[in-house]
């Protein structure tokens, strides 16, 4: 997804993508793959009684309960004071949702196997509770990326929308399923490592993103000989133009009127 994401944007939006970005796409691929490696097992839920039990647990609705909470604050109070300039904002509302969402898929995949297998899971309520959040959750997700698509720049929503979406769902799944409970110390911190080379990664492609750096400038921005120019790409930012030739009893003045 990022890195599909970061080029794809740059081929077909025209966003620039430096040496520095692909770096970052690169580290938050091998971050991925590590995490996968070292991932725990997930505990086997074979019926949707056993998915509701789970749901019903206090630490599990506490949880639920918090992130519900959050997502309120960040929909009625923050995005329509900061979500137009922090890229945070809109991506976090997704990410939060975002747990509801990957619950909702799990119990659904438990009901349609149920289904097949010839249980009556069409009686059962929570397959439509699971149901609705799902629609629900997945409406709002989209609506709120599309808005910050619409703002910031691809190659950068993406890389961040993913570092928080995952750390979401990894918390829901350790709340949810214990999953964390078998797991060995190496792969706790295989886990953790995996996870912090995404950040980094995700922090190159940020942090660098407005730098003309590539293979052909690479020596002269080592060697400090040439500044790498900057450059401003997203969506938000307007194109800055400095005439100095124009001398400033030329140059054209505005006037503030006060009635």
């Amino acid at each position: 997804s990022v890195l599909c994401s970061a080029i794809l944007s740059s081929y077909l939006l025209g966003e620039r993508l430096n040496l520095l970005g692909k770096l970052g796409c690169m580290l938050s691929l091998v971050g991925s793959t590590v995490m996968v490696i070292h991932a725990p097992e997930d505990e086997e839920v074979t019926t949707l009684d056993e998915m509701s039990s789970k749901l019903k647990e206090p630490g599990f609705l506490t949880y639920a309960a918090i992130l519900l909470a959050v997502c309120f604050l960040l929909i009625f109070y923050l995005a329509p004071r900061y979500g137009q300039s922090n890229i945070l904002i809109y991506l976090t509302i997704c990410s939060v949702i975002g747990a509801f969402s990957v619950s909702s898929v799990k119990g659904l995949g438990i009901a349609i196997k149920g289904f097949f297998a010839g249980q009556p899971v069409l009686q059962h309520p929570l397959t439509w509770i699971l149901v609705i959040t799902l629609v629900a959750s997945i409406t709002t997700q989209i609506n709120y990326l599309n808005k910050s698509l619409d703002i910031f720049n691809t190659s950068l929503v993406f890389p961040i929308y993913y570092v928080l979406f995952t750390t979401i769902v990894i918390t829901t799944s350790i709340i949810l399923f214990k999953e964390w409970v078998t797991m060995t110390v190496v792969d706790i911190i295989g886990t953790v490592c995996g996870f912090l080379t995404i950040i980094l990664g995700v922090f190159l492609l940020h942090a660098f993103k407005d730098m003309d750096v590539g293979l052909g400038n690479l020596p002269q921005v080592l060697q400090g000989g040439q500044q790498a120019p900057v450059t401003r790409d997203d969506k938000n930012i307007l194109i800055e133009v400095d005439n100095s030739s124009i001398a400033p009893e030329d140059k054209p003045k505005v006037f503030m009127i006060y009635t």
